[in-house]
């Protein structure tokens, strides 16, 4: 098995999903004594978290893109990102190192299979309306001819505070969980046929044993596929060499030779 890089901290109870996912699923393949082979870099999450919140994008993509070459310098042989919302920098991460960074997004579309069928997403805002978990890549090139139902603009709120002000802070509110379902099936209704949690956290309101079958982790997902790749039963990460969403505040390239520097 080759040697998984985490990116983690983001904040560290997502980074413990991701750890217990990527150890259980070498177990459950090959025995009790089994594990992943994995290297973690956990980072503070408050700096990041000002990056982010104040449109520092260049400087949160340079943070994580030295937090991804101090993982290649120890010897991974593939990154992992424990954050759905970060992989709106991935091409400054991927553009850092030589190894791939395993993204997210075909994670999540090779488990949804080539069909149409409508999906929904929960997460945070910025992920939900910036829309670059799922969008069309060189080798997923249907996935664009998917419709994506999006929580309203209450419940978006509403799930911010979850993520944010609770999972984030260790405070895991049952009453919190019972609304994520309740958004889980408000998108069903709306014609969803598979509602992904696309927040890392999501799954620690709402554990494997009580999701209803039309409901994935996008953590457990992704743990999976870079398991699968580890083992060299995946194949390797999609085509980063463009940027998208450059009209976002405070996001421009930042080239290879640029990323040691203050971006």
């Amino acid at each position: 098995m080759k040697c998984l890089g985490l990116i983690g901290g983001i904040g560290w109870e997502s980074t413990a999903l991701y750890y217990r996912h990527l150890n259980e699923n070498m177990r459950r393949r090959f025995g009790s004594l089994h594990s992943a082979r994995l290297l973690v870099n956990s980072l503070s999450f408050d700096p990041l978290d000002t990056l982010v919140r104040t449109n520092r994008w260049n400087e949160a993509g340079a943070m994580l893109a030295d937090a991804a070459q101090r993982l290649e310098r120890a010897g991974a042989d593939a990154v992992v990102l424990c954050s759905n919302q970060m992989h709106f920098v991935a091409d400054a991460i991927q553009a850092a190192v030589s190894i791939p960074l395993l993204h997210i997004g075909p994670a999540i579309g090779q488990s949804l299979g080539r069909t149409r069928d409508d999906v929904g997403l929960i997460g945070t805002r910025f992920t939900l309306e910036k829309g670059f978990l799922l969008e069309p890549r060189p080798d997923y090139p249907h996935w664009h001819k998917r419709r994506i139902h999006l929580p309203v603009s209450s419940d978006r709120t509403r799930l911010d505070e979850i993520i944010f002000n609770e999972l984030c802070r260790g405070l895991i509110r049952p009453e919190s969980g019972e609304e994520v379902l309740r958004i889980a099936r408000e998108l069903r209704t709306k014609g969803a046929r598979r509602v992904i949690l696309a927040s890392s956290e999501l799954a620690l309101l709402v554990p494997a044993a009580d999701q209803p079958v039309w409901l994935d982790d996008s953590t457990e997902l992704h743990a999976a596929h870079a398991v699968r790749w580890a083992l060299g039963e995946a194949r390797g990460p999609a085509d980063f060499s463009r940027v998208t969403l450059s009209d976002t505040p405070g996001l421009r390239l930042v080239k290879r030779s640029k990323l040691n520097a203050t971006a």
